[in-house]
């Protein structure tokens, strides 16, 4: 069981950051990842379609015989509840959302956090929830950013079109006099620049990647399931094939991928 793969999904290219991050913290792990490039981005879809993929595509990470399953999607975690836990029972599912809401209330608790994300992250509240339950000090202010992920999906990155959209969102009266900015969707790692840029220095900006990934170190060894093989070939699993993709997840990875593309909605 310890030398199985990790299952990682997203809808897109988003959960690759957090993949990635895996990669480095666990240079032994196989992974498997799903990109649900087919319904991208879930930010924009209705929490019982989110949780229909979610079903779905859990259930295919399962029959890959994955150890554990890591929803690399802040839209698909939101909206995650028993009924997509207890798919897989035996198998741990961690979401990006609970290992950055435990770090942020240890030294944020007086601060004011701003979070921003898709509109299904958002319209779930799960940030301002969660942290106000382990933290009734912490000030919460949240804001939709649902042109970002579609933004970075068609690799407008660190271009003056970029700076624009993201200038616009953090200019939002929302964000005034906040400490810490919450990156609530695994594409923004990918223009944490941009942001940190716009707030020169000022603010600090929080992503889930590493710290979800060192979560899963944590819970791994304690649990005796770090992998003993050094020899190890990840697999990537699309809905719908794009260069996009494949050019996101071979800049990630730095080598020869395989890439198939499977369909799990018919």
């Amino acid at each position: 069981m310890r030398n199985s793969p990790i299952g990682i999904f997203d809808s897109g290219i988003g959960g690759l950051t957090v993949a990635n991050a895996i990669k480095k913290v666990l240079p032994n792990e196989k992974i498997i990842y799903f990109g649900d490039t087919e319904h991208l981005p879930y930010g924009e879809k209705s929490k019982e379609a989110i949780q229909n993929f979610s079903k779905k595509i859990i259930s295919f990470l399962v029959k890959k015989r994955c150890k554990i399953i890591v929803i690399a999607c802040n839209s698909a975690s939101s909206v995650a509840d028993n009924n997509i836990y207890n798919i897989c029972k035996g198998i741990p599912i961690f979401n990006v959302i609970d290992p950055v809401i435990t770090e942020i209330v240890e030294v944020c608790s007086n601060y004011n956090i701003g979070v921003i994300g898709t509109k299904a992250t958002i319209r779930s509240q799960v940030y301002e929830k969660k942290i106000k339950r382990l933290c009734n000090n912490a000030n919460v202010n949240s804001l939709a950013t649902p042109l970002l992920a579609p933004m970075i999906e068609e690799g407008f990155i660190n271009e003056e079109i970029s700076h624009t959209i993201i200038n616009n969102y953090l200019s939002n009266p929302i964000l005034n006099n906040i400490d810490h900015l919450i990156l609530a969707c695994t594409h923004y790692p990918l223009i944490h620049n941009e942001i940190s840029n716009y707030y020169k220095g000022k603010i600090n900006v929080i992503d889930s990647a590493y710290i979800v990934a060192q979560h899963i170190k944590n819970t791994l060894k304690k649990n005796s399931l770090l992998s003993t093989k050094s020899d190890k070939e990840h697999h990537f699993y699309v809905s719908n094939y794009t260069v996009s993709f494949e050019k996101s997840a071979k800049f990630f990875f730095k080598e020869d991928l395989k890439l198939e593309e499977v369909s799990l909605f018919i």
